[in-house]
């Protein structure tokens, strides 16, 4: 016990899986060392109380995050510009996330994915990169720029399979990049997911066999669920095996939609899909040339396409519980637990448990606003 370096008290702590009440958890180094009733934390150990009422619980992940701070991935892709955004979601709860570089040129690709690499194992918020196209249906572009989406050539497959430490996600439309290229990826390690794709059923149930695992923001830049015509939605939500990212922002779907999901086979996750206004000061942004306004919590080109959000982890907690119905730990299962288990780092993080990394939150449950936050056992209060 020598070796345990302090401990944060709650009168609330949320495991990931569990409810505690009056419990502490101890940390040593970067890691979870115990997790104990209050009055068992050994003498000699500093104890930080939370705030009364406030409840400790493990930090958020997002996979899909373009941009924060008033910085857009695409625009710098750098360290520092991957680190300037993970600060600004850190304010909202977010411990660990992946940078997401939307539809881009080659040699942009490659200067995202080191600046990924040169952050995985240095910066701990910092899990590996998310790469959201190019390999796009151009029936189903978004916000993404029309001439930057393709389909995979020469040198792609070594692209996206370069990151060494750390979990690469591809986001592709399997029906364009074909179903070998989804098992190479997947064979290799990427998380494979279908987004911004006009696959219909089967096609995407092929996709699934091949190894695709992921959906990028369910419902979104997608064939809608029909009646003769599933489509991607249909297969996701009857596949125990797969993992759908789910935009809570009450703009992006529906909350009855949104309550569908979870009632699905698959495994739900929140997303934020944020983009530089999360964290920032700017009203407006320019991505892949088209300007963009933020009013009313929405991010929209002039023709009013969607073009991402402005929403962030704690938002899409609360949403949870106010829109959709949910418990507080419910609500933050979707934020910790679900997208620690797609990325493959559920024995790491999205847990308060011994062995675990010291991410956390602290988070008025009424407002569901955080107060402070912990990554790797480092605080940082808001």
């Amino acid at each position: 016990m020598s070796g345990w370096r302090h401990a944060v008290a709650a009168d609330t702590v949320f495991d990931g899986a569990a409810v505690h009440r009056d419990m502490a958890v101890v940390i040593e180094s970067d890691r979870i060392a115990a997790l104990l009733p209050r009055r068992d934390v050994p003498a000699g150990v500093p104890v930080r109380d939370v705030p009364a009422g406030i409840w400790l619980a493990p930090g958020f992940i997002d996979i899909q995050v373009n941009g924060g701070g008033d910085v857009l991935f695409n625009d710098t892709p750098s360290p520092e510009g991957i680190a300037a955004i993970a600060a600004a979601h850190r304010r909202f709860g977010t411990t660990a996330l992946l940078p997401t570089l939307i539809s881009a040129a080659p040699e942009t690709m490659r200067a995202a994915g080191a600046a990924a690499a040169a952050l995985v194992g240095v910066h701990p918020g910092i899990l590996g990169i998310h790469y959201e196209g190019p390999f796009l249906s151009p029936d189903r572009p978004g916000v993404h720029d029309p001439a930057a989406i393709r389909r995979p050539g020469p040198g792609d497959f070594a692209l996206l399979t370069s990151l060494r430490r750390g979990v690469t996600v591809v986001t592709l439309a399997p029906e364009q990049a074909g179903t070998g290229f989804v098992a190479a990826l997947a064979g290799a390690g990427v998380k494979v997911s279908l987004g911004h794709s006009a696959a219909n059923y089967d096609e995407t149930r092929a996709a699934l066999a091949a190894g695709l695992t992921g959906f990028t923001h369910l419902f979104n830049a997608m064939p809608p669920l029909l009646s003769r015509a599933p489509g991607p939605i249909a297969a996701a939500l009857e596949e125990p095996g797969a993992y759908y990212g789910l935009i809570a922002d009450g703009v992006h779907v529906a909350p009855a939609m949104l309550r569908l999901a979870l009632r699905g086979l698959g495994q739900a996750m929140l997303v934020t899909d944020a983009m530089p206004p999360v964290g920032g000061a700017a009203s407006e942004f320019i991505v892949c040339g088209k300007r963009v306004a933020v009013q009313d919590g929405r991010c929209t080109t002039a023709d009013g396409t969607l073009a991402g959000s402005a929403l962030d982890m704690a938002g899409a907690v609360r949403n949870c519980v106010r829109l959709l119905g949910l418990s507080l730990p419910a609500a933050l299962h979707l934020a910790g637990a679900a997208p620690a288990r797609f990325l493959g780092l559920a024995d790491r993080l999205g847990r308060l448990a011994p062995g675990y990394r010291a991410d956390m939150v602290a988070l008025d449950p009424v407002e569901i606003r955080v107060l402070a936050s912990w990554v790797a056992g480092e605080a940082d209060e808001d």
